[in-house]
């Protein structure tokens, strides 16, 4: 018979895992000190592996702990996600979500509708912004959490997601000369890292352009590149069906990481259920 998995063991576990502390996990669960031992000691049994290694200052996750607290979150999260789901005592409220408009029009629709199915007591308020503008929004606590881009992708921070720049123009090809000897650009406004990345990269191709038009609307942006008098920088994943990505001769620009940004760092339980259906969705869409 397979080893079964106690919920109240594996919430202990993560709570112990966080806090390296056993005495403030009993606080955190409700237990004595040699009770939380004592379940901790149960799940090593169950599953065979010593989860923690245990010294005067606390504890510490052995190799085995590592790889079984990420087992133990997704557990807990799926089972908790099912309650929300098929209980009256349901997820309830309402968040503000904060987002660039090039991530909504490419993903706000699917998250929205698959989030809502799990939790149709709950209603997002969206911001739609560029970083820049929701760092501050996130730091003034108008928005909840929203989706930031960075261009580092090294970054400590959790990448959810990563979505490659693209040029974007009315033809399939793009003839510079068409343009006389300086490239008509029509980007968002200078803070903006796509506005940064498109002329680094002329720059050190060693092109000439100008600013035609810029702006932290997409929709003028995606208006000025139909009209051809104009090259745009977009997203890929925000391209509309009758615009053309373009590669040579024009320079090759760099990918961005799509990053969850909280206002406050304890999320309430709400925050945390969108973040984390973000997290489980965002990447396959």
């Amino acid at each position: 018979m397979r080893p079964q998995l106690d919920l109240r063991l594996l919430l202990t576990f993560v709570h112990a895992a966080h806090s390296g502390s056993l005495s403030a996990t009993a606080a955190q669960v409700g237990r004595t000190q040699s009770a939380v031992t004592m379940q901790m000691q149960r799940l090593e049994d169950v599953l065979g592996q010593s989860l923690l290694h245990r010294s005067g200052s606390g504890v510490r996750l052995t190799g085995s702990g590592e790889r079984f607290l990420a087992f133990a979150e997704r557990i807990l999260q799926v089972h908790d996600e099912a309650v929300s789901a098929f209980s009256d005592k349901g997820l309830h409220g309402s968040i503000i979500f904060g987002c660039p408009e090039d991530y909504l029009i490419a993903f706000f629709s699917t998250l929205l509708k698959s989030f809502g199915t799990l939790y149709p007591a709950v209603e997002i308020k969206v911001v739609s912004a560029p970083t820049v503008e929701l760092q501050t929004l996130l730091h003034a606590h108008k928005v909840d959490l929203a989706l930031v881009s960075t261009p580092d992708l090294s970054a400590t921070k959790e990448i959810v997601r990563t979505e490659p720049l693209v040029w974007v123009g009315s033809k399939p090809t793009l003839e510079l000369h068409e343009f006389g000897d300086t490239v008509p650009l029509a980007l968002p406004a200078s803070n903006a890292m796509d506005h940064r990345a498109a002329c680094t990269a002329m720059a050190n191709a060693k092109l000439r352009y100008k600013i035609s038009y810029a702006s932290n609307s997409l929709a003028g942006l995606i208006a000025v590149a139909r009209s051809g008098l104009a090259i745009s920088v977009m997203t890929q994943e925000a391209v509309p069906n009758d615009l053309y990505i373009l590669d040579t001769p024009l320079p090759g620009l760099p990918r961005l990481g799509i990053v969850i940004a909280f206002a406050e760092p304890e999320q309430t339980p709400l925050v945390k259920a969108f973040a984390d259906h973000i997290r489980h969705v965002l990447p396959s869409l």
